[in-house]
């Protein structure tokens, strides 16, 4: 089968799909409409997030039988059109959740303990202790939204601290030993943190706004390393400035591109506010991004399509 690769992975991946018989080729500049042109040939594609595999493109794909996503969403991908027209999809949450997990922790961490500001500060020759004073985790409820492969990696890196970690999630069923889960209104009454790790959908997106900061007891700290839409970051702001939201922090942004790899020019006030916030701590889409994952995640691709074909 003929393969094509629209994004640089790891090098495994088209050395062991060379190897199980696939024929690689790359296309690492062409617009999509000339991908669209010869697609036609193809019987396999490989991406990251380059753009949208929509029903336009999949109607010339005429060949397709399998779609690699090489990380966990799938949001750039018309996902029920292309199981319509029988495609394997296949992606890779296995590769990069234990990174995901590591990198949320260190987020929390750093935020609670004003690492980060206090980092600046010394610096430029600031040395503020009272300033500068933290907050255990020790004792806090870590609410996870969201329990999949991301999720439940976050909650086993949370295991050795005492904190009680409990999840949401629209799937019954899903708790386990290093969470329980429970209803909204449980989840609502007892995060003193919140973390997201939810897919972009139609039910996710806009899902932390006013209304759902607001309906929580407690002030807490928030954590997105999902999608930087699921937060409406103007209703964040206002959180932030009345001390609902403790603080912020945000591996993702509203305002990314849908290839991940940069920003819209165009960035509000909003934005403007979170760059200088003390509390809000900002990181660019690379939560999943390590020297690891990255090789994780090319070969969970190939170990998926050869399962399937081989």
């Amino acid at each position: 089968m003929k393969v094509l690769h629209l994004d640089t992975n790891h090098p495994l991946l088209i050395a062991q799909l060379a190897e199980l018989g696939f024929e690689n080729h790359e296309d690492y500049s062409s617009s999509k409409e000339e991908i669209e042109a010869k697609i036609h040939e193809y019987d396999g594609i490989v991406i990251r997030s380059r753009f949208t595999i929509d029903q336009q493109f999949l109607d010339k794909a005429h060949s397709l039988k399998f779609i690699g996503r090489v990380g966990a969403g799938m949001e750039n991908i018309d996902v029920g059109y292309a199981k319509q027209k029988d495609i394997f999809l296949a992606n890779a949450p296995e590769g990069n959740r234990n990174a995901v997990g590591e990198h949320t922790l260190g987020m929390l961490l750093s935020l609670m303990n004003n690492l980060t500001k206090a980092h600046r500060e010394v610096r430029k020759g600031i040395w503020d202790r009272e300033g500068n004073r933290g907050a255990e985790l020790d004792g806090k409820t870590v609410g996870i939204i969201g329990y999949g492969n991301m999720g439940r990696a976050f909650a086993k890196k949370l295991q050795g601290f005492d904190v009680e970690v409990i999840c949401y999630d629209i799937v019954g069923g899903v708790g386990d030993d290093n969470a329980r889960q429970v209803g909204i209104l449980e989840f609502r009454q007892k995060a003193d943190v919140v973390s997201l790790h939810v897919p972009e959908t139609e039910l996710t997106t806009g899902m932390v706004n006013t209304e759902f900061i607001e309906a929580f007891h407690k002030p807490f700290w928030l954590l997105n390393t999902a999608r930087g839409k699921c937060v409406v970051t103007e209703d964040l702001v206002k959180a932030l400035k009345s001390g609902k939201v403790l603080g912020a922090a945000l591996d993702v942004l509203e305002y990314e591109k849908k290839s991940f790899e940069n920003w819209h020019a165009k960035k509000p006030k909003a934005f403007k506010y979170l760059r200088k916030a003390p509390n809000v701590l900002m990181t660019p889409h690379v939560a999943g991004w390590t020297v690891e994952s990255k090789e994780k995640l090319a070969q969970t691709i190939v170990d998926k399509i050869k399962d399937r074909f081989c």
